[in-house]
């Protein structure tokens, strides 16, 4: 008999694998069940709801993201701007390559549910962009997380309007690097 956090895990990867593969349309309970090799019941008995599932899912997403963004930074310059130009790219990737799990991970509903602690596992993400945003306008501080707050909405905006298409159409771009380096500079200025 397999222990119980080990079913809970299996489920929780089958469900990011069909994410990832299908999209976030694709997470039925029961797929998620049959994907992980257990009866349709089974996610019941860690996940009372489907919800919980999916804030478990999309838990797994944040912890990406962030595992993506630290590595990206681990040997990037020490200037606070620059590095927040490279998160900014590193989160616009993981848009691009994980289309799925970025959408889930924003769903309103499951944010709002406060299952599994999701906020909490979001939070990290935001944290080192106050911190950075911090360090680059120091005369500033005491506005970080206002500044982040505002920094992240548009680069999240860049990022969503990218992906549905409405950006490159618009700007006739192929790259959303320039739209990136712009919302940088609009909170942060130019460095120069």
């Amino acid at each position: 008999m397999e222990p119980e956090l080990g079913l809970r895990d299996r489920l929780v990867r089958a469900g990011a694998e069909l994410v990832r593969t299908d999209g976030s349309a694709a997470l039925s309970l029961r797929e998620i069940a049959r994907r992980a090799g257990v009866s349709h019941g089974a996610p019941r008995r860690y996940f009372p709801t489907h919800l919980e599932l999916l804030s478990a899912i999309a838990g797994e997403g944040f912890r990406d993201l962030t595992a993506r963004v630290t590595a990206t930074l681990a040997g990037a310059p020490a200037e606070p701007r620059r590095r927040v130009a490279l998160l900014a790219r590193a989160y616009a990737r993981f848009a691009a390559e994980e289309r799925g799990m970025f959408e889930l991970m924003f769903r309103h509903d499951l944010l709002e549910s406060g299952h599994l602690g999701l906020r909490d596992t979001s939070l990290p993400l935001f944290r080192l962009l106050v911190d950075l945003v911090a360090e680059a306008r120091p005369g500033e501080a005491a506005r970080a997380e206002v500044t982040a707050g505002a920094l992240w909405a548009g680069l999240h905006g860049v990022v969503q309007l990218w992906s549905w298409g409405s950006l490159p159409l618009a700007t006739g771009l192929d790259d959303p690097a320039p739209l990136l380096d712009a919302t940088v500079a609009a909170h942060l200025g130019t460095g120069r």
